[in-house]
């Protein structure tokens, strides 16, 4: 018979393993304490235990690596001369913060906005006393998910945002960034980051008396306060809290602290348990922005025991003598602050680790229920990682259960559960470190041998759904990161490639029922995770090609239009990026300069350097253009990329603006025009090109109301070819990153520093026929540059769409500089920058 409180065993699987290079002479230091933390860009920082036997001492490396290429790892040498103990991501998960056990605290940021490139830039001292918790100031942002709400249409009501006051304000309520931290010796020290790159720090004593501190963490209150909670290890002694407030006075930072009520851990007053766990090792809030909750966990050698405990207003009882005295006593009964325990468990193997969930999920009543009759874990579940290798997930109320998985070397359950597992000779493999991602949809370890894992948790924890049930959890995650702007990386952990249709559809849906306003905000975000997740199915893959393409061409649209100046400045009606796109779908004229004529011209005229700086961008259009009307007359096979544009008004609407200002630009300077191979020497490509797209976009301007292209404009297309040479469109390459590797759920085994020669899946190989092959020119993707078959110029690519442009820009024109802008800092597709070696090729 299997125990009865087993979680169950569906619910978590390895995804991939990724293991350092065994190397001679270095062994593992098993007494020194691992960190790692994962961003909110799935960016995960963690540290390593190995000692080398010639140097003496360690080196105290932070290993960054993104979760999609996890053998590209960053490994920056910190420069902490003591073991690193804290590392910490800020809230836009671009920023690093760590700390050793020397006192010294440093800040990590990109240079040059590159995910494989970091330096140290600002940081702040308590000279010699380790510190032993971390945490950002809080920025006064927080959401709340409704699970009842998930079938509401308004992304309000799914996702609402919370009243919550800052650490601390600048002068008209912009939260101030900086960090706070708590030492070994019980001190609090905080730094600010101004606005101009200065720091100003301070540090306090705790409390009067100040004593040891083994254990910290630090949490906020929606009033702007700052809740430390701290033990000196012993679970015998009191589980102290206290109230920070930080305020800037005169230009220098001040701290005041207050003492809260504290807490005897409930196993040490229970006489069966009295003296069996005699240390605390772990010590958290169940949140950063829930100083009413915490979680601790009593250990001895073996064995542990974790409770929950509860911080309530409570009425005082007042003796009757006082209520004959005073009456305003009586009508009010006083209260004050206390901990009540809210759950324990029973006795477990010793936790090595723990991970909390950071999906800020509502916890009301009827939150719970819908998420209960619906199996939607998400958010609800703490992760325990015990010394025999294995993890359990609890619920983080009622500690209960819900998910279990077996490392290596811990045995399943046995048959009969009075049978004791037998102990293995040696130290077992266990995880040293371990944290949730932000959808809490997969869970990285790091264990005793420097080995990174990656676990998936199902969303319903193991319980089987129907599809239906399955999309909508998925859907409800996607539309939390579409509107955060998280990278939803560990959700496609989930999706099989039966899902993305649906998927896609009902993404859509959702995205149209949303105000205009909102749809703006959200436009590239969709594009983007559409296109992911078209990824991860072979009949989909082509569809891949063209979402990129229309960021593409979203990109270049802004960007055109807003190189054009009104003629008087002083004119209140529309701006003329505007006007044109509305003389553009009032005129459905199929002749261009017909067209032309009900624009101003005057407010088209650039300097002549600028348009020749964007001839590559205008060529790309009118290439693109020419594909799409060649391939209208074989329109029937989905597999082709572009054949999604032939019928999206929107699109094609874009791009018959972009082919008039080109026009208007091209009597301007005729070289900016693109460069077209005709058979015959007297034809206007351009004009005819034109033509064919308004009759193709008169077909599908309005979504719900497309028609099928008459005959005679597809007898016209197919002359093109004979016509106008047709161009070859670059179109991305399919990235090589992780994820499709994953479906088929067969665990990956990866080494850092070492690209997995993985056989592609099968979706790929169909689409070697529009990929470059190696050895043949590659291209900037971005500037529509082309780079030789062996670039000699540095690039980046993306992570998420594996995109490449150039590091450096060849050209120092402000239109161009304009246009670099949009994607200096993530890719077009949102995803970040990685610097690419020389060799790529």
């Amino acid at each position: 018979v299997p125990c009865p409180r087993r979680g169950r065993a569906g619910g978590m699987d390895l995804a991939y393993v990724c293991e350092w290079e065994k190397k001679p002479k270095s062994n593992h230091c098993p007494s020194i304490p691992l960190v790692c933390a994962w961003s909110c860009r799935n960016l995960i920082a963690f540290t390593t235990d190995l000692r080398n036997e010639e140097e003496k001492d360690l080196t105290h490396m932070v290993h960054i690596i993104d979760t999609e290429h996890p053998w590209d790892v960053y490994s920056v040498n910190s420069g902490h001369t003591e073991v690193i103990t804290c590392l910490e991501w800020d809230q836009s998960g671009s920023r690093l913060l760590s700390a050793d056990a020397d006192g010294h605290i440093k800040c990590w940021s990109m240079t040059d906005h590159l995910a494989n490139s970091w330096e140290n830039t600002v940081g702040s001292v308590v000279e010699g006393d380790p510190v032993v918790a971390l945490s950002w100031l809080h920025n006064g942002v927080k959401l709340a998910l409704h699970v009842e709400k998930s079938g509401a249409s308004n992304f309000g009501e799914k996702f609402s945002r919370v009243k919550f006051s800052p650490s601390l304000t600048l002068f008209g309520g912009k939260p101030m960034e900086g960090w706070i931290a708590v030492t070994i010796s019980g001190l609090v020290t905080v730094s600010l980051l101004k606005p101009n790159g200065q720091v100003l720090t301070a540090t306090e004593s705790l409390c009067r008396l100040r004593c040891r501190v083994a254990l910290a963490d630090v949490a906020f209150t929606g009033g702007g306060n700052i809740v430390v909670a701290t033990s000196d290890g012993s679970s015998t002694s009191p589980v102290q809290f206290y109230k920070v407030c930080v305020s800037v006075v005169n230009e220098k930072c001040k701290i005041d602290t207050e003492i809260l009520p504290s807490l005897f851990m409930r196993c040490t007053t229970d006489p069966a348990r009295k003296d069996k766990y005699p240390a605390i090792t772990h010590l958290k809030f169940l949140a950063r922005d829930m100083s009413e909750q915490v979680l601790l966990c009593a250990s001895n050698q073996n064995n542990s025991i974790v409770e929950c405990w509860s911080l309530r207003k409570e009425g005082l009882p007042v003796n009757n003598i006082f209520q004959q005295i005073s009456p305003v006593v009586g009508d009010k009964q006083p209260m004050i602050l206390k901990w009540r325990i809210l759950s324990a468990t029973n006795d477990l193997d010793r936790v090595s680790a723990v991970a909390l969930p950071k999906l800020p999920i509502s916890l009301t009543n009827t939150d719970l229920k819908v998420a209960n009759d619906t199996k939607f874990f998400p958010g609800l579940g703490l992760a325990l990682a015990f010394h025999d290798g294995s993890v359990h997930i609890v619920h983080r109320l009622s500690l209960q259960m819900m998910a279990v998985f077996y490392g290596s070397s811990s045995q399943r359950p046995v048959d009969e559960p009075s049978l004791k597992r037998p102990r293995t000779a040696g130290p077992l493999v266990h995880f040293k470190a371990m944290q949730l991602s932000w959808t809490s949809l997969a869970l990285v370890g790091v264990d005793s041998h420097g080995k990174l894992s990656m676990l998936r948790i199902s969303p319903s924890m193991g319980h089987v759904l129907d599809m239906n049930m399955s999309l909508r959890h998925l859907l409800f995650l996607l539309e939390y990161c579409m509107v955060t702007g998280y990278d939803w990386w560990d959700i496609l952990l989930h999706v099989q490639p039966s899902m993305v249709q649906n998927l896609v559809e009902k993404l859509h849906e959702e995205y149209m029922r949303q105000n205009a306003a909102l749809q703006q905000v959200l436009s590239t975000r969709i594009v983007a995770m559409k296109a992911s997740l078209c990824k991860l199915s072979s009949s989909t893959i082509a569809r891949v090609c063209d979402y990129h393409a229309k960021l593409f061409l979203i990109a270049i649209s802004c960007t055109l239009k807003s190189l054009l100046r009104p003629h008087f400045l002083n004119t209140p009606d529309k701006s003329p990026g505007d006007r044109l796109t509305e003389i553009c779908s009032k005129i459905t004229d199929v002749d261009i300069d017909k067209v032309m004529i009900n624009l101003k011209t005057e407010e088209f005229v650039l300097e002549m350097t600028t348009l020749q700086s964007l001839q590559q961008l205008i060529q790309w259009v009118g290439d693109f253009v020419l594909y799409l009307l060649a391939s209208l007359p074989n329109q029937g096979s989905p597999v082709r990329p572009g054949h999604s544009f032939l019928r999206d008004g929107a699109s094609l609407g874009m791009f018959r603006e972009l082919m008039v200002v080109i026009r208007i630009w091209g009597l301007l300077k005729p070289s900016c025009l693109p460069v077209y191979t005709a058979t015959s020497d007297t034809q206007d490509s351009m004009s005819l090109l034109f033509r064919l797209l308004t009759k193709l976009w008169l077909c599908c301007r309005e979504e719900n109301h497309i028609t099928e292209p008459d005959d005679a404009l597809i007898d016209e297309c197919c002359l093109l070819p004979s016509q106008l040479l047709i161009p070859n469109i670059d179109w991305l390459p399919i990235n090589d990153g992780i994820i499709s590797k994953l479906q088929n759920k067969q665990l990956v085994r990866l080494q850092f520093g070492k690209a997995p020669g993985l056989v592609g899946h099968t979706v790929s190989s169909q689409f070697d026929a529009f990929v470059r092959a190696p050895g043949q020119p590659k291209i900037d993707h971005l500037r529509r540059l082309h780079l030789g078959a062996y670039p000699t110029e540095e690039c980046k690519s993306c992570t998420r769409c594996g995109c490449v442009t150039m590091l450096k820009s060849p050209n120092k024109v402000t239109a161009v500089k304009q246009w670099e802008q949009r994607w200096i800092k993530n890719c077009l597709c949102g995803g970040l920058w990685r610097k690419m070696p020389l060799s790529y090729s």
